[in-house]
C-alpha cells in the first residue's frame, strides 16, 4: 500500500504565515499569539535618564478617563480606547486605529511605583518612572580577622 501524502493547501500556508506575523514578543521574550486581536499597539519609545525612565506613547485622539497605566513586575503597561470620531462612510483608505489599545514594555531598572507621574498632551502620553534607589553599602578594608585598619 502506498503511503498517504498530503499537500499543504495555499490557503493553510497563507493562515501559518499571517500568524507569524501577528505574533509579538511578550516582555518576557517569549512569543505568542496577541491575546486581544482586536487590540493595536500604539508606537512608543522608552529613554532612559540618569534618574528615571521616560516612556512616550504616540495616542493622538484621547478623551479624560480613557487611559490606564499600571507597572507591574518591571513592566509597564499602557492601556486604552480610541474613539472613532470621523464621519460614517465608505472609506478609501483608513490607516488611523481605533478601539483598544495595548503596549507593554520590559524596564530595565526598577522604578519607584509611587513616584510615577503620567501627562498627556499634544498626542503623547509621557509616562516618568524616578529608578529606585539603590542602596549601597560601604566597603571597609580589613585585616583577615575583619578587623578595620587604620
Amino acid at each position: 500500500m502506498s503511503p498517504v501524502v498530503r499537500a499543504v493547501s495555499p490557503r493553510i500556508e497563507f493562515l501559518r504565515t499571517v500568524e507569524q506575523m501577528f505574533s509579538e514578543q511578550d516582555p518576557a521574550g517569549r512569543r505568542g499569539i496577541v491575546q486581544h486581536p482586536h487590540a493595536w499597539r500604539p508606537p512608543t519609545d522608552l529613554c532612559e535618564m540618569e534618574d528615571a525612565l521616560v516612556a512616550y506613547i504616540e495616542v493622538a485622539g484621547m478623551k479624560d478617563g480613557c487611559l490606564s497605566v499600571s507597572i507591574s513586575d518591571r513592566v509597564l503597561t499602557v492601556v486604552g480606547t480610541r474613539e472613532h470620531s470621523g464621519p460614517r462612510g465608505a472609506y478609501h483608505q483608513m490607516e488611523i486605529r481605533y478601539g483598544e489599545f495595548r503596549t507593554q514594555v520590559s524596564l530595565p531598572a526598577a522604578v519607584d511605583a509611587e513616584k510615577v507621574e503620567a501627562s498627556y498632551a499634544d498626542g503623547f502620553l509621557t509616562v516618568v518612572m524616578p529608578k529606585q534607589e539603590v542602596h549601597r553599602v560601604p566597603v571597609v578594608s580589613g585585616d583577615a580577622s575583619g578587623t578595620p585598619k587604620e
